[in-house]
């Protein structure tokens, strides 16, 4: 299966079985629709992701500074975008990612709705290769992203030339078992929190830092090796 349509239905599951709840009803039929992108973002954007993702907290723990530049990778409804747009001021610079354009619109229309100066660029990526520029990013951040990726050594070999000296890449995704709880998706295509060091190893990378405070996800950071 190609990576770009391996990718493309895993979310599409993920967000049908998010938005429902449930698959199929008691009577055997499908009667709840599959939801629009745009339905799936504005759940993204609830408060009541706030209690387990702990934003501040994450925020908080990446030690962003004024100037600083960050690529939110599967950016998704700006959930982060926007809190690092508050972190790094109008000096620094968000690149916002993602595979799907309606989500790009949406999180340019977010950041507009604030009302404050800042610099972004909005990158339409493949699923295969996020067209993050050559050596323009302190920090690479990506949130529930990791497992949608195939090949996933490469992808981030390749990534590395995005980086500034110094950049890390900062990796947060659902633990692959219970810790996790009810996600309201199956959890076999998750990975581990030991996979995912192993191949950011493979990739060159090694982990410098690991954050646990958040409940149901891993948190972690990599520098180049």
């Amino acid at each position: 299966m190609k990576a770009g349509v391996a990718i493309a239905s895993l979310l599409v599951f993920e967000w049908a079985l998010v938005w429902t709840g449930a698959v199929g009803a008691q009577d055997g039929h499908q009667h709840e629709r599959m939801p629009t992108v745009m339905e799936y973002i504005d759940r993204l954007d609830g408060h009541e992701r706030d209690q387990d993702q702990k934003p501040a907290q994450v925020v908080e723990a990446l030690a962003l500074k004024p100037g600083m530049y960050v690529a939110d990778l599967g950016a998704g409804s700006g959930y982060f975008t926007r809190r690092f747009v508050e972190a790094i001021g109008d000096t620094g610079k968000v690149y916002v990612v993602d595979i799907e354009p309606e989500a790009l619109k949406y999180v340019e229309d977010s950041l507009v709705h604030m009302h404050r100066s800042f610099e972004a660029e909005f990158i339409l990526a493949r699923p295969d290769n996020p067209k993050i520029p050559m050596e323009s990013v302190d920090l690479i951040f990506i949130c529930n992203t990791y497992h949608h990726l195939e090949d996933r050594s490469a992808y981030f070999h390749n990534l590395k030339s995005s980086l500034k000296l110094g950049g890390r890449i900062a990796i947060i995704d659902f633990y692959h078992d219970d810790r996790s709880g009810e996600l309201g998706f199956p959890k076999h295509h998750l990975i581990s929190r030991e996979k995912v060091v192993e191949e950011m190893t493979d990739a060159g990378y090694r982990l410098a830092t690991e954050h646990t405070f958040l409940a149901k996800q891993y948190f972690l950071e990599f520098v180049g090796s």
